[in-house]
């Protein structure tokens, strides 16, 4: 008898063990629970509503097989169309993905589906309206509940302050939600204003070499993380587009043009790697090893 609960308890030991482990995945790594999330490097997807081979589309993954394949954070342009957002390529004639609310119940969709996962979603505000419609576009994709809530309220939270990915898991509170201009945090203190948290390099690069890292918007750089724009654009009768050709060479971990030697240079100049890496076609390339390295995992 006495045997048979040693055994017993060993198993519940194991299982118990077991379960602890699971919980402590962050993001599919155990190694980014412990780190605040500003000292976390992550590949991001430019333009991730945009899907398809034409010009105008920056990605062959559609936004729910990229949330698929582990990319975590998400950069979409917005523009208004019959006074409700839409998620627009520059101008919703050029190119209309459909509406903001359905393109955000993808993300709904997965956080509801992976517990353990933080997703960060930052909208342009290409008309400069009103935060209020991007409030209404996270109620109508039912994401109040999920959307992070700095603990300074309206205030910027200092970078060294950030929760750990795995304090932000546990608090159910598990969508990152920025917006490049006009964001009111007084009265929408989940919709943070990007440019408080971050500075940007310079975009729509047509060197394959992405030979600078100087600051291009989101001045001053002090106290902030940045976002390295690494997407190669190609001139073809004097309009930029997303050179699909050179992906696989841009989205390497290393090389010429790759992430790493862009990432490495922005270090050598600013003492910290990139917190954002904004790419086309993420199915090209290795973007996931790309960010391990970047993190200094493999």
């Amino acid at each position: 008898m006495l045997r048979q609960l040693s055994s017993l308890t060993a198993l519940l030991t194991v299982a118990l063990a077991t379960g602890t482990n699971a919980q402590q995945i962050c993001n599919g790594r155990a190694e980014y629970c412990s780190l605040i999330y500003s000292n976390i490097s992550q590949v991001a997807s430019h333009d991730s509503a945009f899907v398809g081979l034409l010009p105008t589309e920056n990605q062959h993954l559609s936004v729910a097989d990229q949330l698929g394949m582990g990319i975590r954070f998400l950069q979409g342009q917005t523009h208004v169309e019959n006074g409700a957002l839409e998620m627009c390529h520059t101008t919703c004639f050029e190119e209309d993905a459909g509406s903001t609310a359905d393109y955000l119940s993808n993300i709904k969709t997965f956080l509801d589906a992976n517990p353990n996962e933080v997703v960060t979603v930052l909208l342009t505000n290409g008309d400069n309206v009103d935060p209020s419609l991007f409030d209404t576009a996270l109620s109508q994709a039912n994401l109040q509940s999920y959307l992070f809530v700095p603990s300074t309220g309206s205030g910027v939270l200092p970078i060294g302050d950030w929760p750990t990915l795995s304090e932000i898991i546990s608090s159910g509170k598990r969508l990152i939600f920025f917006l490049d201009y006009g964001a009111n945090t007084s009265r929408f203190p989940y919709i943070l204003d990007e440019f408080s948290y971050f500075w940007e390099t310079p975009f729509d690069t047509t060197d394959k070499n992405f030979p600078e890292c100087t600051l291009d918007r989101g001045a001053p750089a002090a106290g902030k993380m940045y976002i390295m724009n690494h997407f190669l654009d190609v001139s073809i009768f004097g309009i930029d587009v997303p050179d699909v050709a050179l992906a696989g060479r841009t989205n390497a971990v290393s090389g010429d043009g790759s992430i790493g030697s862009q990432a490495a240079l922005c270090e050598s100049m600013y003492g910290f790697a990139p917190k954002g890496v904004l790419l086309d076609y993420v199915d090209m390339g290795d973007p996931m090893g790309a960010q391990l390295a970047l993190n200094g995992l493999s």
